[in-house]
C-alpha cells in the first residue's frame, strides 16, 4: 500500500495537495441535497437533519455517549460505551479533546437517561503527543466513570481485522452540524442529539513500524466529501460523487465519538472520530483512528472490552 500517494495515500502528501491544515474534527457536515429534501432552508435551518439523526437514533449506535466540561455544554465531545466491570464503566474516546497530560476532572459524560457521569480514571494512549498532523493513528483515550452504566444492553463490539479500505463507514457523535456549501455554522444546530452520517474509506493507512518514532506513525482512515454533481476531485482516488445520500463529515462534537461497519452481518467499532480539513465543507476530508491495531492496549487496560473474533 503506497503511504504518499494514490487511494490509500499517506496524510502529509495528501495535506499538501490540498494547501490545507490538520485541525480537529469542525462540524458534521451533509449533503446540502440531503438537507433540503428532509426540509432544510433558509429560516429553517435545523430542519435539515432529521434522516441523520434517525440514523443515530438505531439502536447498534446507543453506547455513543455525550461529554462535556463540568461548565460547559453537551455536545463539546462525545465518546462510546465499551462495557462495565467491577462497578465502573468504561469510555473509548479521543485524547485531542484533552490538554495534556489530561484530568478526570476535565469532563463529565452524560448517561443513557441524562444523568451526570463523573470520572475517577483517565488513560492516554502512550504514543499520542497531541500532535494531530502524525499522530491521529494513536488519538486514543479511555475513561473509567464512578459507577457503571445501564440500560445500554451488552456492549457493542470493537474490530479486530482489517479490511476497512474502500468500505463504507457510519460515523456518529454529538457535535455541531453544517452544510456542504457552507461548512459548520450554529444557525445549523439545534438541541443536544447525536447525529450520524456515512463516508467510504479512500484513505487507510497502516500502522507505522514499531521503530519509527518520528513522522506520521499511521493507523488511520479518511473519508471524503464529494459534491453531488461530481464537480470536485477526489484527490484519493474514490468516485467524485457521494456513495449515497447520507455521506457526511464528522463534527468539532463528534470528536471522541465512533466510526462503526459491519463485520460479518454484526455492527462493530472500527475508528475513533478525529480531525479533518478546512470547515469540513465540499472537498473537505475527515480522519479517524483505527482501533484494530489497539487491541492489546485496549485490553491492557480494560480487559472486559469485547472484540470481534
Amino acid at each position: 500500500m503506497d503511504r504518499s500517494t494514490g487511494r490509500f495515500g499517506g496524510m502529509a502528501a495528501a495535506l499538501v495537495a490540498l494547501g490545507l491544515a490538520v485541525s480537529p474534527a469542525s462540524a458534521v457536515v451533509i449533503l446540502d441535497s440531503t438537507w433540503k429534501a428532509e426540509g432544510g432552508a433558509k429560516g429553517r435551518e435545523t430542519a435539515g437533519f432529521k434522516a441523520h439523526l434517525k440514523l443515530a437514533a438505531e439502536p447498534q449506535f446507543r453506547a455513543v455517549l455525550a461529554l462535556s466540561t463540568p461548565d460547559g455544554a453537551w455536545g463539546e465531545a462525545s465518546g462510546t460505551w465499551i462495557g462495565n466491570v467491577e462497578g465502573h464503566a468504561w469510555i473509548l474516546t479521543a485524547a485531542h479533546i484533552f490538554e495534556l497530560p489530561g484530568s478526570t476532572d476535565d469532563y463529565v459524560v452524560r448517561g443513557p437517561k441524562g444523568e451526570i457521569m463523573k470520572a475517577d480514571r483517565l488513560v492516554i494512549h502512550p504514543k499520542w503527543n497531541g500532535d494531530t498532523e502524525t499522530r491521529t493513528g494513536f488519538d486514543l483515550a479511555l475513561i473509567r466513570l464512578k459507577k457503571p452504566i445501564e440500560g445500554l444492553g451488552e456492549p457493542p463490539l470493537i474490530h479486530a481485522g482489517g479490511s476497512e479500505a474502500g468500505k463504507t463507514i457510519t460515523f456518529v457523535g454529538y457535535g455541531n452540524r453544517g452544510i456542504g456549501s457552507k461548512g459548520e455554522q450554529a444557525k445549523f444546530y439545534e438541541g443536544s442529539d447525536k447525529a450520524a452520517a456515512r463516508g467510504v474509506v479512500d484513505q487507510y493507512v497502516d500502522p507505522a513500524g514499531a521503530k519509527k518514532k518520528k513522522g506520521d506513525l499511521g493507523n488511520w482512515m479518511g473519508v471524503f466529501l464529494p459534491k453531488e454533481d461530481g464537480s470536485i476531485e477526489n484527490p484519493y482516488g474514490g468516485s467524485n460523487k457521494p456513495a449515497d445520500r447520507m455521506v457526511g463529515l464528522l463534527g468539532s462534537g463528534d470528536s471522541g465519538g465512533s466510526a462503526w461497519m459491519k463485520v460479518g452481518g454484526t455492527w462493530a467499532i472500527v475508528g475513533v472520530n478525529g480531525n479533518g480539513t478546512g470547515h469540513a465543507r465540499y472537498g473537505d476530508s475527515s480522519w479517524m483512528a483505527r482501533v484494530s491495531p489497539h487491541r492489546e492496549w485496549i485490553m491492557s487496560v480494560f480487559p472486559g472490552a469485547q472484540f470481534t473474533p
